[in-house]
Parts: C-alpha cells; structure tokens; sequence
C-alpha cells in the first residue's frame, strides 16, 4: 500500500511539474531572462566572501596594505550593486510572467469545465470547483517563486561553493559536498514522503469546507424555509472539525520535518569550521581564508536553511495545483468532431433513427431503438409519467448526453457532426425553473443574442409580456436580478426566460412546462407569450399539466423509454384504456378534489 501510495505521489508531482513547465514554454525567453538575472545576482554571493578574505589578508602583518583592501570594499560594492539591479529586473519580470501564465490557466480552466458534460456539472460542487481553480491558479504564484527565485540560486550557490572549495581545498569540498547531500536528502523525504501525505488530506477537507459553504449558501432560501440554519452550521462546524484535525496534522509534521533539518544544519557548520581551524593550524589557510570559508558558509547556511522551507513550498504548490492540474487533463465527455460544421436549420425537422441511450454504467438502456420523426414547425408534446424519458429526449437532441447507437438528425445533419455551439444556438430552451445570472435584465435578455441592440430587447420583453413589471422597476432594465433571479418572482423570471428566447430567435424551441408552478394571472400572460413564441418554429413542449398541450399538433407519450402513443389530443383520447386518456381522466380527478 505504501509503495502504492509513494507512486501516486510521485506521478501528481510529476504532472504538476509537467503542467507548470507546459506553461512556461509559452513564455521560455521571459523564463530564461529571470533564471539568468537570477542566477547572476546568486553569483555574488558567491564571490563577495572571496573579496571579504581578501580585506582580511591585505590588513594582517605582512599584507598587502590598505590600498589592497580598498579596491576589495570597492569590488564588493560594484557586486552589490550589480546584485540589486539583478534581483529587481528578475522580480519584476517573474510579476509580469506569473501574471500572464495564472492569467491564461485560469481561464483555460473555466473554458475546460463549461465544456464538461451535464453529469458532470450535476455531480460536482460548484463552489469546490471554483476553489480547486483559484488555489491552482494562486499556487502557480508560489510554484514560479520556489523554482525561479529560490531553490534555482540555492542550487547554484551550492554548487559553485563545493567547486571553489573542492578546488582549492579538496577536503572542505568533500565535507561540504556530502553535508549539503545529506541534508538535501533529508528534506526531500520528510517532505515529499511525510509532510505531503498531511498536507493533501487537509487540501481534501479544504475542497470539502469549500463545498459546504456554497451548497448552503446558494440554498439559503431553503434553509430559512425550513428555519434550518443550525443544522447547516452544524454540518459546517463537523466539516471544518475534520479540516482543523488534518491541517494541525500538516503543521505538526512540518515543525519536526523544520527542527531535523536545523540540527543537521549546525553539525554541518561544525564539521566545517573544524576543518578550516585545521588547515590554518597546518598553514595550508591564512587568517583571510579562514574569513572567507566562514563567511561563505553563513551564506550557504542561509540558502540551505531554506532549501527545506522551498522544498516544503514546492510539495505545497504541487499539492494545491493536483486538482487543478486534473481538470486540466479531463477531457469532455462530449466533444466536436474535428470536421463539425456548423448547424444549417431550413425546415427545422428532427429525427430519431433506433436511437438507444443508457445512462453512466446503467445495464438496461432508457432507449432501446427509438425511432420518431417531427416534422418542421410542428409543434410537439411530450407526456408521460416521471422518468418516462422526456427529458432526456430533449437532453439528447441538445447534445447534453451522447447517444449510445443509432442517430438524431436535423434537417438529415447528425448532431454529432455539428459544432455544439451552432447545435445550441438553433435551439431555444425555457426551462421549467428559469435561472438568470445576477445581472441586469437587459442582459439577461440579451443572452439570447449577444449583442443585440436595446430596441430588441425592450421589443423581445413586450413579446413576452414582461415589458410591464419591467418599466414599474425603479432601474428598468438595468435592475440586477440578484443570484440566480432571486429578487424576481416565479413568473417574472419565466417572462424574462420566454424573453431571452424570443431574442435567440431560434428555428427550435423546447418549453419545458413553463406554466406548471404559476399563479393563473401569470399562466394566462405566459401561455399567450408562449403560443406568440412558437409559431413558425418546431417546438417540443415537456407537459406535466396535459391542459398545455391539448391545442397542439401532435402529442407523444412516453412510457419507460418507450413513445407508446402518438397523435393530437381528440385522438388519443378516443383511445380505450390508452396511456394519455388514464392520464387526463387522473388529472381531472385530481382537479374536481382540489375544488
């Protein structure tokens, strides 16, 4: 299991790295600009000691006298200053760099997840999803510092210390060499192996408080409904109790992992300065090299001191980018054809032909062989009990799901050889429960057509006989609507709906029971608004309340994935003991009780 366990850690870290080093390809002269401003700057660190032992040296006894030691402070402050212009030019390129690549990903991530299919969106938590893009986006920031600013000058001082030491004193070289392995060795297992394994646990709970919060949030209406909101503080309080225990997992280990290190970092600067003491006591070291081997170390301390601390960072960054970095690779259950073309609608008719569809792993199909054909400007309902299949036959048409076997054309164009977007665009949809963004109306409407002028959504509104509540608003159409239309009523958002549709214009529509949970003063304007809207379209209506459906053309009856039933209202009733009669006959009953 742990071997297990280290090879899932080791591919997530891979695939971030891959991911991060993917990006900078996009933007390899900016990268290696920073690595070598970088790098220059980390070389004076490197050689600021020498000139150091050299002061040191020129001002002993038999030394080269004080003119010596001022051109070495002379040619330390033309170090120091190379070092400041350096280390400014590379962070304000790693500003400009990190900014564009946290840019570019976010919004490959946002197009990535409005292209995933509608299983998918019903089985995630929007809220996690924005969390899992953001922190990714956040974490690339510190991914960028940690390689490029930090542990990339820490590798450089290390090494070109352990050559100028090994050079000169092939000893000091080796102590250092093995003491800088050792201890690069211990951080990358407490870290990768120890402190990493915590810290994706409390990124789990993270995700999961994340979750929560949105799923109560965006239900507050429901809560308040049912004066529920110590429950859902409750169910918060467990979440973030989960997340408190893994995180102070992760800190725990990331102090001992800190203090391990740091005794082995003094050893380390014992071992050495022994070792100089030594070769002064042999005379194979003035007083001045002893100044520059110490001088050198306390720098080197510093940067390995905190090579545990970037290696930390790095496993964190990775750690916060593993979800993000995994959207990025889920491709789209559906997805255009690479030879798609765009959707050409003249006459508007659909066809199923042996149409079979099973939903996920399901083992029986919903459709076995569906076959129907609707005619251009039809206009179509589709009954049945719930779970009969209407929906899903729109869902289908929409391209929402892929069939399994057969087809569905329009106008003879298989959907699944159109583009998604033109398949979309020439079909207009009124859901049942209209959702609108928090914006105004005016852009809700317009989100039939963008860019349509105002004279076409104020007319599209009179359409829809929303133009009314509209103009009593104090703002008009530049109300904001409050998320997901929650300052607007039942009706008034299904008049914005109808308007929207109305704008889109499309040769398709599909209502899905628009009426079904209105009052009758706003189900007599919608169903005039409606019957304006579907003339001259093909238009598929989803009937809960078969009142809906009794003056349209055609009527099909769905029953377990089955049309049982196909004709006009008069027709079907006249059928004995048929589906939709047993269904009017219950919906009168229900009516005659209800009164």
């Amino acid at each position: 299991m742990s071997d297990s366990n280290d090879t899932k850690r080791g591919d997530a870290l891979r695939a971030v790295l891959r991911f991060t080093f993917a990006n900078w390809r996009e933007h390899r002269l900016l990268a290696f600009a920073i690595g070598g401003a970088i790098c220059l700057a980390t070389l004076v660190d490197i050689l600021v000691p020498i000139f150091a032992g050299r002061i040191i040296d020129a001002l002993a006894p038999s030394g080269a006298g004080l003119g010596a030691a001022w051109d070495a402070l002379g040619a330390m402050a033309a170090l120091g200053l190379l070092f400041v212009v350096c280390r400014h030019v590379a962070f304000i390129a790693i500003s400009v760099f990190t900014l564009r690549i946290m840019r570019r990903v976010g919004a490959r991530a946002f197009a990535r997840v409005q292209h995933f299919s509608a299983d998918w969106h019903a089985n995630a938590f929007s809220g996690s999803t924005v969390r899992q893009i953001t922190r990714g986006m956040w974490a690339l920031d510190l991914m960028h510092d940690t390689l490029l600013v930090a542990l990339l000058p820490s590798v450089f001082v290390l090494l070109g210390t352990v050559a100028l030491f090994a050079w000169r004193w092939p000893a000091m070289g080796l102590v250092l060499g093995l003491g800088a392995i050792a201890y690069l060795l211990l951080t990358v297992l407490l870290t990768v192996r120890w402190v990493a394994v915590a810290a994706r646990e409390s990124n789990r709970q993270d995700t999961r408080v994340g979750g929560v919060l949105a799923d109560a949030l965006s239900c507050n209406a429901v809560v308040k409904a049912f004066g529920a909101e110590d429950r859902e503080e409750a169910r918060l309080d467990e979440a973030l109790g989960t997340w408190k225990a893994r995180t102070w997992t992760t800190w725990r280990r990331g102090s001992w992992s800190g203090t391990l290190q740091t005794a082995l970092l003094w050893a380390i600067r014992f071992a050495i300065t022994a070792v100089a003491l030594l070769l002064w006591s042999r005379g194979q070291a003035s007083p001045g090299d002893v100044v520059y081997v110490l001088t050198t170390y306390f720098v080197i301390h510093g940067y390995l001191r905190d090579i545990g601390f970037h290696v930390m960072n790095l496993q964190r960054s990775a750690n916060d980018m593993e979800e993000l970095v995994a959207l990025d690779a889920e491709m789209p259950a559906i997805r255009d054809a690479p030879d798609a073309r765009p959707l050409a609608v003249t006459r508007g008719e659909i066809r199923f032909e042996a149409v079979t569809f099973r939903y996920g792993n399901h083992r029986t199909p919903l459709y076995e062989g569906l076959s129907v054909v609707i005619a251009g400007g039809q206009s179509v309902g589709l009954v049945g009990h719930s779970g009969s299949g209407k929906t899903t036959f729109v869902k289908l048409l929409q391209r929402l799901y892929e069939v399994t076997e057969g087809g569905i054309l329009i106008d003879g164009q298989d959907v699944r050889g159109v583009t998604q977007r033109s398949l979309r665009r020439q079909v207009a949809i009124v859901p049942q429960e209209s959702i609108l963004f928090h914006r105004s109306l005016a852009e809700n409407i317009a989100y039939g057509r963008p860019g349509a002028g105002r004279e076409e959504i104020e007319r599209a509104a009179r359409l829809a006989s929303a133009d009314r509540f509209i103009e009593r608003l104090p703002q008009g159409y530049e109300t904001l609507v409050g998320e997901r239309g929650v300052k607007l009523s039942g009706g008034e958002r299904q008049r914005v709906a109808l308007a929207r549709a109305f704008l889109a214009d499309a040769p398709i529509l599909i209502l899905d029971e628009a009426t079904s949970s209105l009052d009758s003063e706003s189900e007599a304007a919608i169903q005039e608004a409606t019957e304006r809207l579907m003339k001259g379209r093909t238009s598929l209506v989803i009937a809960h309340r078969l009142s809906t459906v009794r003056a349209l053309d055609r009527i099909l009856v769905f029953d377990r994935g089955r049309i049982v039933e196909d004709g006009d209202h008069q027709s079907l009733l006249r059928q004995p003991n048929g589906h939709y009669r047993r269904l009017s006959e219950r919906q009168s009953v229900s009516i005659i009780a209800a009164e």
